[in-house]
């Protein structure tokens, strides 16, 4: 058994997050740096927020004054045409999907809602840490993510945040089979598969409609599916998530819990613009690998550079994740250096993410994958570093 731990107790002492209740989270250092430049602390879109979106939600702010629809209509199945693109898929499984205040709001909406008991993440080493904050909230048994025993409550994040590794479809189901017991609930962070490729769909679980339905059928196992829109779409601050649950009557139980007008008015049309963004995506698939393995190659040579100037320094750093995702998670392989490149990104008004905060990797840090003249003032600061 893993003993819960209190969130953010690792949290830096100047951050705006109340470390005896809430988990540590990168994105909130922006707007105190003086000089800043990107915030590589996060994992969203390098090209920002879409022209399209920007338009439909600038426009909607004249209608602040009226409710959101209660039923997130039209927007809701304009997203649902996005997740199924075919008329019947479309027909058959739109009513499965909820939209949310973020994915946080459905994260721990689904959680308070499914059978206590044993909580599993996995079976990353390290994941997104909020599945686990809000499983401890709710007074579940943790198991260790390699434990051998199935778990009541499983959460995966696939592709995985922040250690970059990815299982695909037909593994994930298989895992899924073996970690989670009968009766039991598990549910998929697809947040960052959208940046898999134009083909992504049919690697996400959102497709997997036979094996979602024998599931429920065979072993009562509920498969909820979760996005975070927020990252593809570059608006973490107008919160925007996504839950596809394994039927629509399983919809009808979230939504008797979720709060009303959860997703606003400036969100909706937001969503029904992007989800028509064709160029947005095509630009994003085309150049985000590249700009990742350039990045890599850079930050392999800067390593080295800096082992040749400073006594005792090992150069040799490990750059981890799946080619074709929006983030870089380094191992430097010494807490003091990690360190140091946090400082000296924040100075150089490019904040990185700490591995060592929420997630316990002293060694880590986490970059995006950003614009390649603004990755230039992030790579500046690094060959520069002093110890």
């Amino acid at each position: 058994m893993v003993n819960p731990t209190t969130p953010a107790a690792d949290a830096p002492k100047l951050n705006p997050w109340d470390a005896t209740t809430q988990q540590y989270h990168g994105g909130q250092e922006w707007s105190k740096i003086a000089h800043f430049v990107e915030d590589f602390s996060v994992t969203t879109n390098c090209f920002g927020t879409p022209e399209s979106g920007l338009k439909a939600a600038t426009a909607a702010i004249h209608d602040i004054h009226h409710y959101p629809p209660a039923d997130q209509e039209p927007a809701k199945s304009d997203l649902a045409r996005f997740l199924w693109p075919s008329d019947e898929e479309f027909s058959a499984n739109h009513g499965r999907l909820l939209m949310g205040n973020g994915a946080s709001e459905l994260i721990d909406l689904v959680i308070r809602l499914s059978p206590h008991g044993t909580w599993k993440a996995g079976p990353w080493d390290v994941q997104y840490m909020e599945y686990q904050r809000s499983a401890e909230t709710t007074e579940r048994t943790i198991l260790a993510p390699t434990s051998a025993e199935r778990a009541t409550l499983t959460c995966i994040v696939n592709p995985n945040n922040p250690t970059g590794e990815y299982m695909d479809i037909e593994s994930l189901k298989r895992w899924i089979a073996t970690n989670v017991e009968d009766n039991g609930v598990v549910v998929i962070d697809e947040s960052m598969q959208p940046w898999h490729s134009a083909n992504w769909r049919a690697e996400s679980m959102t497709s997997q409609h036979a094996f979602v339905a024998d599931q429920l059928r065979t072993r009562n196992v509920r498969v909820y599916i979760i996005h975070s829109w927020t990252k593809m779409w570059c608006c973490t601050g107008l919160r925007i998530g996504s839950i596809v649950t394994p039927t629509a009557d399983h919809t009808q139980q979230l939504k008797k819990h979720q709060v009303p007008w959860s997703v606003n008015c400036l969100a909706l049309p937001f969503v029904s613009a992007v989800v028509r963004d064709d160029a947005f995506l095509a630009k994003t698939w085309a150049c985000t690998t590249q700009w990742r393995a350039d990045q890599m190659r850079d930050l392999t040579q800067v390593a080295k550079d800096l082992a040749k100037r400073i006594p005792g320094f090992n150069g040799d750093w490990q750059f981890l994740g799946q080619p074709f995702l929006s983030w870089i998670w380094i191992d430097v392989r010494d807490a003091a250096v990690a360190d140091a490149l946090v400082e000296a990104a924040r100075v150089a008004g490019t904040p990185v993410r700490a591995g060592k905060h929420g997630y316990k990797r002293p060694t880590h840090v986490r970059i995006k994958v950003g614009l390649p003249e603004k990755f230039a003032v992030l790579r500046e600061a690094w060959r520069n570093l002093k110890l």
